[in-house]
């Protein structure tokens, strides 16, 4: 579930660009600083391996479900705000080494306007899917959705997500570049 999770919020976080060069065209967008607000609603609860489940007591797993449960179904939103540069925009996103070797990403779609992404996620007994859409609405804001669903550990879940981006600067003055 980490694998899907990080590469779902990689690609909210960095909604430009995407995984396969050969097939990759830079969306018609500004570089700079960007805000994108998203907002989540999740149903189920996340796949967990079994071997994190065997270290817990039963109290821990008791109140970790607990609050999973309280969470599921209600809608959150959460605002971020990244740097982006012309080069990050002309190449494929960068993921990092476990969600390398978990997922696969395969472009549907990419041009000027429009991208949609599809991410198949394996890692041990756990497997998740996300498809991403990613319009440009103009050069300085982008919106999208994103449908994500893993299973594993006795668990199914599935997420859907909405986001806005819109470009406030060309500078992004004291925010450095998420490494």
């Amino acid at each position: 579930m980490k694998t899907v999770w990080c590469c779902a919020l990689a690609l909210c976080l960095y909604p430009l660009a995407s995984r396969a060069a050969d097939e990759f065209q830079a969306m018609n967008v500004k570089p700079g600083l960007w805000e994108t607000t998203m907002s989540t609603q999740m149903s189920g609860l996340p796949p967990i391996p079994p071997e994190a489940l065997a270290r817990l007591t039963p109290e821990q797993r008791k109140q970790m479900e607990s609050v999973l449960n309280q969470r599921a179904g209600r809608g959150t939103a959460t605002t971020t705000k990244a740097c982006v540069t012309k080069e990050d925009m002309n190449k494929p996103l960068g993921l990092n080494d476990t969600v390398k070797q978990n997922c696969k990403s395969t472009i549907v779609r990419s041009s000027g306007t429009e991208q949609e992404i599809r991410l198949e996620c394996n890692q041990g007994a756990m497997q998740g899917t996300a498809t991403m859409h990613i319009e440009a609405v103009d050069s300085e804001n982008i919106k999208g959705t994103m449908q994500m669903n893993a299973n594993g550990g006795n668990n199914k879940m599935s997420v859907q997500s909405s986001f806005a981006s819109k470009w406030i600067s060309s500078d992004c003055g004291d925010l450095k570049k998420p490494q």
